[in-house]
């Protein structure tokens, strides 16, 4: 017979059972582990791991490395320089040894040498290096930018200070919906850093330099929009109250009432077409009312020129808001005023003052470049009118990049005034295809000869209705 197991011996056999329960469990969750590991990438060096176990996002994204190794090399080279500066003198005492118990340069002067040639470069360098910011490895809230990726590109603290992004102080979204708002510069920024920081060196609180030639410069030149300044603008010491709105139109503004240090004239009178040293080619005239009054009012025998009367005829009383795309003085908003239409002139100041002519008439100036998405929104636009400015010179490319943004903010319905547009005869095929292209409704078109082998061209097009 078999023998009969103890209560000791059954407590024994359950107690080994349980191990191998326990260890087989053991088994199946160490397996599990390991393929999650594996499925990770823990064994093939996978630079995913901490996104899935720490949830930590990559810190160098969106973070310009090319801009920090920059910063790093210009410290480095303010380290050269001093270095090669010191060895220099070094050489020069150790050659005029004799001479070195004999000289009579004063305390004073020693000191002066350490603190212009020895300390302000050492102290420049340290501030440069502490400027260096580095990518954070946690994100602000519930952003996932680590760093402003434009923060190691300048030295300048007034740019760094600029282009930070500020947080909201009560820590919730704001009423556009972000928890941070950027100040934005133009890209090409990075192209022109001296002009930028020499644009951007001032005293805060204090007057700005006379230097909004500098400014127009960086613009045209694609770093647009600048940066906001904390100094005070400057106006002419002299300035006079403006004409009142009955007589400023049709009126020469008081020459007192703009600032002429960068400008070749220092009046009005020196701007006018008969002076070969006015300062400016483009728009020659603009800046003599008897020829002014004559535009847009009076039959001219060209093809090309349309009255602002026949104009408005095809769309009666529906013409309220519009922008005039150019360079000029603000004529053709005089003109449209006085049918009781408002319009926006853009404006760039090329060796005139033509932003202050435009408001000094009372109109409305917008100082935008060709590089710079217009300011309004979509559909908003009664009309546009331009002429002047945008000719045969223009890139292909840049010009329908241009053309898209007015068909966004003009309405369905407006009308798009292309007056005078003048290119070379064997590229109007290409520039009315740019035109064409939206499939505008033709009440006007008109092409007539400039030269033996340019040409003017007119259009007057109607927006369609496109619906969705």
């Amino acid at each position: 017979m078999g023998r009969l197991c103890s209560p000791k011996c059954r407590f024994a056999r359950i107690m080994g059972w349980l191990q191998i329960v326990l260890g087989g469990l053991a088994i199946v969750v160490s397996i599990a582990s390991l393929f999650k590991f594996y499925t990770a990438g823990f064994f093939l060096n996978h630079e995913d791991i901490c996104h899935d176990f720490y949830h930590v996002s990559d810190a160098s994204v969106g973070f310009d490395i090319r801009a920090l190794n920059d910063r790093v090399g210009e410290v480095l080279d303010r380290m050269d320089k001093l270095q090669e500066k010191l060895e220099k003198k070094v050489q020069e005492m150790e050659k005029n040894r004799d001479d070195l118990g004999k000289t009579t340069m004063t305390r004073l002067e020693h000191k002066r040498f350490l603190e212009q040639e020895v300390i302000r470069p050492l102290y420049g360098a340290h501030i440069a290096l502490r400027q260096i910011r580095l990518p954070k490895a946690e994100g602000i809230r519930n952003s996932t930018m680590k760093e402003e990726p434009l923060i190691n590109t300048f030295v300048v603290e007034e740019i760094r200070k600029y282009i930070t992004p500020k947080e909201n102080r009560v820590g919730n979204t704001n009423i556009y919906g972000t928890e941070r708002i950027y100040n934005t510069i133009g890209h090409a920024c990075v192209l022109m850093k001296k002009e930028l920081e020499e644009y951007m060196d001032y005293d805060i609180g204090s007057y700005c330099k006379d230097d909004w030639n500098l400014a127009q410069k960086l613009m045209v030149n694609g770093c647009d929009p600048l940066p906001r300044r904390r100094c005070l603008t400057r106006a002419s010491k002299v300035y006079q109250k403006p004409y009142p709105i009955n007589e400023s139109l049709w009126r020469v503004p008081d020459d007192r009432n703009v600032r002429w240090s960068n400008y070749q004239c220092r009046n009005v009178q020196c701007l006018s077409s008969k002076n070969p040293k006015r300062g400016y080619s483009k728009c020659t005239g603009c800046f003599e009312m008897d020829k002014e009054k004559l535009k847009w009012v009076t039959n001219i025998s060209l093809p090309v020129d349309f009255l602002i009367k026949d104009v408005l005829a095809i769309k009666p009383r529906e013409i309220r808001i519009g922008l005039d795309f150019g360079i000029g003085t603000g004529t053709f908003a005089a003109r449209m005023r006085e049918q009781n239409v408002t319009i926006v002139s853009t404006a760039l100041n090329l060796g005139a003052p033509f932003n202050e002519m435009i408001a000094l008439r009372g109109l409305i100036p917008l100082y935008v470049t060709l590089n710079q998405r217009l300011p309004f929104f979509d559909n908003t636009m009664d009309l546009i009118h331009t002429t002047g400015f945008m000719d045969g010179w223009i890139d292909l490319m840049l010009m329908d990049f241009i053309l898209f943004d007015w068909d966004r903010i003009l309405r369905p319905g407006g009308l798009l005034w292309i007056d005078r547009f003048f290119c070379n005869r064997k590229d109007l095929d290409d520039y009315m295809y740019m035109f064409l292209q939206f499939r505008y409704k033709k009440h006007k078109w008109a092409v007539s000869p400039k030269s033996k082998d340019e040409v003017y061209l007119s259009a007057l097009l109607e927006k369609p209705p496109r619906a969705i």
